[in-house]
């Protein structure tokens, strides 16, 4: 995990690449459409999992918001708080529930303020998660525009889910 936290550290370099890979695959929505939201999750779900694994401690909600909580998941709180922190957070930043661990929303606001595209994102309110979500890309979810369950996710006519 190394690799990871000084990867996280370094929230400028992941903002990069989540630029990269968030233009890419918004180049790629026709095509991915065309061959359905569902095959595609099977085709990127593997290798977005390991690669957020090793770097985040992804916990695959499926509904990422790493980039508007300066590159650290928010799923790592031991409460799975999704929009800022408990209000136990110990005076030294640590977790009250595992004080020997930094508080997610506090390395999360420190991150942010090293992120010039997205860290005013920080400031915004998360949906609630979608618990049916879980296990399924989150870079689908986004392209398919989808936070309901992840059935019937072939597009229609109109460029839409069914």
């Amino acid at each position: 995990m190394r690799i990871g936290r000084w990867l996280q550290d370094h929230p400028r370099l992941l903002e990069r690449a989540y630029r990269l890979h968030h233009w890419g695959f918004l180049k790629a929505r026709g095509l991915l459409a065309r061959i359905g939201y569902e095959r595609v999750d099977r085709w990127i779900r593997g290798p977005e999992e390991l690669g957020k694994r090793l770097v985040f401690d992804c916990r695959m909600c499926g509904q990422c918001v790493l980039h508007s909580t300066g590159m650290t998941c928010p799923m790592t709180c031991p409460k799975n708080l999704r929009n800022g922190p408990c209000g136990g957070v110990r005076s030294n930043g640590h977790c009250e529930v595992l004080p020997e661990m930094k508080c997610v929303w506090v390395e999360a606001f420190e991150r942010s303020q090293r992120m010039p595209l997205y860290g005013k994102e920080m400031l915004q309110i998360q949906p609630p998660l979608n618990h049916q979500l879980e296990g399924s890309s989150s870079w689908v979810t986004l392209l398919a525009g989808r936070t309901d369950p992840p059935r019937g996710w072939l597009p229609t006519r109109e460029g839409k889910d069914a």
